[in-house]
């Protein structure tokens, strides 16, 4: 069937080597289904006509017999008839004649009728295995999809994970920290020796008042309190 043919065409889509260039396998797989199941829907339906045309001639079959077996038994009313006497024996057997050649007529014709059903039940058995074989068709082409999609999903976010930490090495972060780490060292190494220069540019005198700031402070507060016991102001 057709159906086979597409489906083993989007195998070979799938395992082609350029099939990144050249088709979405998801949109290759979602239309394969849609043509699945319009097949199906064709299958059903051709299903079903079969499956009536069998029912049809297996009605007809039935009625053909039972007119046989009622012409069948037309011309034994018609000998026993003539047998007592109620008809003439002559016209009794050309009725009863005639009524068996309905009832071969109609024997041929159930004959027939039966064979047709047997031949549309024959058809509608295989088309049901068709059916069927399309149903598990597109169940696991179902399955398959939900799989390649869950995959799809997993793969694109590791990609763009793993695209985004090569790019940290290849934009020049490392380098760009270490460069920030090295004008660090170098500032703060230029701040100590700022503070260095200027220690050394201190005065003579900004160095003995620093070294006496302490013990200067004390000896005013000593000469206070001698003054202040001296005027009584304690």
């Amino acid at each position: 069937m057709n159906i086979f043919n597409r489906i083993f065409k989007i195998g070979q889509a799938e395992a082609h080597s350029a099939v990144n260039q050249l088709e979405d396998p998801i949109k290759m797989t979602e239309q394969g289904l849609r043509d699945l199941r319009l097949d199906l829907d064709k299958s059903l339906q051709a299903l079903a006509e079969v499956k009536a045309m069998a029912i049809r001639a297996r009605n007809e079959a039935s009625a053909a017999q039972a007119k046989a077996l009622d012409y069948e038994n037309k011309a034994v009313l018609l000998l026993q008839r003539a047998h007592s006497g109620d008809l003439p024996s002559g016209e009794a057997d050309r009725l009863a004649s005639e009524a068996l050649v309905k009832k071969a007529e109609n024997e041929a014709h159930a004959a027939r009728a039966t064979s047709e059903q047997e031949k549309f039940e024959q058809s509608a058995s295989q088309l049901d295995q068709n059916v069927q074989q399309l149903k598990s068709t597109i169940s696991q082409w179902d399955n398959e999809l939900k799989t390649l999609k869950a995959r799809v999903t997993v793969s694109t976010a590791t990609k763009t994970i793993n695209q985004q930490l090569a790019q940290l090495d290849s934009s020049g972060t490392v380098a760009l920290l270490e460069r920030m780490k090295e004008k660090v060292a170098v500032e703060e190494a230029l701040a100590e020796s700022y503070g260095q220069i200027a220690n050394e540019n201190k005065t003579i005198d900004q160095e003995i008042d620093k070294a006496l700031g302490q013990s200067g402070q004390s000896k005013a507060t000593q000469d206070l309190q001698a003054l202040k016991a001296k005027l009584g102001l304690e």
